[in-house]
Parts: structure tokens; C-alpha cells; sequence
């Protein structure tokens, strides 16, 4: 339909695709970089899965990653949206069996309502976590970023 808005209610959705650098500091060291893979449901919500590969203590290790996120403004074109969240996480390697920690974080990113954007994180989750890196957006039609 030609000049169609979205209703005044109509979640901004979105699919994303995210690589960066993850590095904790804990009873053992991570460093790795990885990709994501995000779907934001609806307008503020924001579902992550990611996947890194580095060291754990000099040894060839994994961090795998599960995020439900709150982001406080989804739509904006430019500055910086803000975000925070909770998840679970995996990490191992071939020196030791592994663990499960709980993850909690904060982050901001510029323009989340941008089709790309930088971002950075600052947590907890087996010590203190930091991640930075890009984020590509697929968003629905009828969004004009």
C-alpha cells in the first residue's frame, strides 16, 4: 500500500549479527573473539546467543553465551542506547572441564535503531567481562533507519 505507516503500537523488531573481542578477568583468564547471533522480539527485548574461541589460562578454550536483554532506547538514530541483561554461560577448555556461571551486564552501542552500530559490554560472569565489537541489523519493511 502506497504511503503505509506502522501503527502507532508496532514493535520494532529486528534480527542482528554481532563479531567482537571478549575478555575476562577471573581464577582463569579468558581471551577470544567471537560472533553473536541476536533476534529483538519486540521493541526494547533483545534475545543473544554468542560463541567465542580464544585462551583460557594459555590454553586453546570456548565461551558460549545466552543473554535476555533490556534495551532502553531500541529505536534511536543516533548517540548512544544504553542496555542491560542477564544470561548464562560456558566456559572451557582442554586443560580443565569447564563451568556454567551466571552473567550479568551492561552495555551501550551507537544509534540501535541503525542497521550497524559499534558496542561495548561491562559485566560479571566469571569474573569481570568486557566484550566490544559490531552489530549488523535486519529490521522489518516499513523501518526507515
Amino acid at each position: 500500500m502506497l504511503g503505509a505507516r506502522p501503527l502507532g503500537g508496532q514493535a520494532l523488531t529486528a534480527t542482528e549479527l554481532g563479531v567482537g573481542a571478549l575478555a575476562t578477568w577471573a581464577r582463569r583468564d579468558f581471551y577470544g573473539g567471537g560472533v553473536e547471533l541476536a533476534l529483538r522480539p519486540s521493541s526494547d527485548g533483545r534475545i543473544a546467543f554468542s560463541v567465542a574461541g580464544g585462551s583460557v589460562d594459555r590454553h586453546a578454550g570456548m565461551r558460549v553465551e545466552a543473554t535476555a536483554q533490556f534495551l532502553v532506547l531500541p529505536s534511536a538514530k543516533t548517540g548512544l542506547s544504553p542496555y542491560a541483561g542477564v544470561g548464562i554461560a560456558y566456559v572451557g577448555s582442554q586443560a580443565y572441564r569447564g563451568t556454567g556461571v551466571l552473567v550479568v551486564l551492561v552495555g551501550c552501542e551507537s544509534a540501535a535503531g541503525r542497521r550497524r552500530s559499534w558496542f561495548g559490554e561491562l559485566g560479571l560472569g566469571d569474573g569481570v567481562r568486557l566484550r566490544v565489537g559490531w552489530r549488523w541489523r535486519r529490521f522489518p519493511g516499513w523501518w526507515t533507519p
